[in-house]
């Protein structure tokens, strides 16, 4: 027990100077971008006097290294920040900036409560469905079922998300009006209504992250027939299926969960083009809107939590690992 509090403290520290490093990275892209909020809001013809006023109303003529710290330290007590968009608003019609309705968690938090809910629906669909698929793919290796779920999957996972997601919308909007086109959901929605208007974007991302999960499982299985224990199982006549639920599948857990895990981290940061295409008020559709105007405190959000969640996916995809699997515990 102790060995395993360890390496997870380990896992812990690494991935709190992993996100540290990723921190500084997100800042100087982020501040690398060419023009900046000044010159996006005042257009064309502004001046530099009034792009000189913006610029240190916001803080933004202020050293680098001055408005890292500060964002950072923000961040670490969950102040990620006051948007410039909102600010500017908020001066033109005479509020206080500062008053929550600017601030950048404002904004963030329906935002990522949205995708979570996309995340989480398609989830639901693709973790049982691939872990299912993975299984009777193992258990009819090389037959007419395994050949087509081969490649049936390799198609999904080699065609983009927008050639998916058009393509279900074609077929299941247009064609056949199923499923609405667009995902509009809003606070106070019903929640069968919400579902039936996420279901679009959560099939096209079920149809990117099944195919990984799917073969991860048939291969983690298939690896596994091949040993003694399992052969001892058929000797004394369990049927096939039995022998795979029971006896391969508990031990191939440590792969599956692997990416199972990386699968979900990419179901939150890599919903940016789906978000788009959809016109989903996820997080992804305020990362692409906060690009277009320079919002640099919104991007910079957007950006660190898109890298705290995939660093805590994958800590925690370690940590169920070495759980499943005590061998991990020991390096040698």
């Amino acid at each position: 027990m102790n060995s395993l509090i360890k390496i997870i403290l380990q896992r812990l520290a690494l991935g709190l100077l992993t996100l540290f490093v990723v921190s500084i990275i997100i800042f100087a892209a982020v501040n690398l971008l060419p023009g900046d909020f000044a010159e996006t809001i005042l257009g064309q013809g502004a001046t530099p006097e009034a792009v000189a006023a913006i610029r240190e109303d916001l803080g933004l003529n202020r050293h680098p290294v001055a408005r890292y710290v500060e964002w950072l330290g923000g961040a670490v007590r969950g102040d990620l920040g006051t948007s410039f968009a909102k600010a500017n608003f908020a001066a033109f019609a005479g509020d206080s900036v500062g008053s929550g309705l600017d601030t950048v968690a404002s904004q963030v938090a329906p935002r990522f409560a949205n995708t979570m809910f996309l995340a989480g629906v398609t989830a639901a669909i693709a973790v049982p469905l691939s872990v299912a698929l993975g299984v009777m793919a193992a258990l009819h290796r090389n037959t007419v079922f395994d050949r087509t779920a081969n490649v049936v999957t390799l198609g999904s996972i080699s065609s983009p998300e927008f050639f998916l997601a058009y393509a279900l919308i074609l077929f299941l909007a247009v064609l056949n009006p199923l499923l609405p086109s667009l995902s509009n959901i809003y606070d106070g929605m019903d929640f069968s209504e919400r579902l039936t208007r996420t279901l679009l974007p959560a099939l096209t991302l079920t149809l990117v992250v099944t195919a990984h999960m799917m073969r991860m499982t048939r291969a983690a299985i298939i690896n596994l027939l091949a040993s003694p224990y399992i052969e001892m199982a058929r000797l004394k006549g369990l049927s096939p299926l039995r022998v795979i639920v029971v006896h391969a599948l508990p031990n191939a857990l440590a792969p599956i969960i692997n990416v199972i895990a990386l699968n979900l981290a990419y179901l939150i940061t890599g919903v940016v083009v789906v978000e788009v295409v959809f016109v989903y008020p996820g997080i992804g559709q305020l990362f692409v809107d906060s690009v277009k105007i320079r919002d640099i405190p919104v991007v910079q959000a957007c950006c660190l939590i898109f890298a705290g969640a995939y660093i805590l996916l994958n800590l925690l995809a370690d940590i169920l690992s070495i759980i499943s699997n005590p061998r991990l515990r020991h390096p040698k």
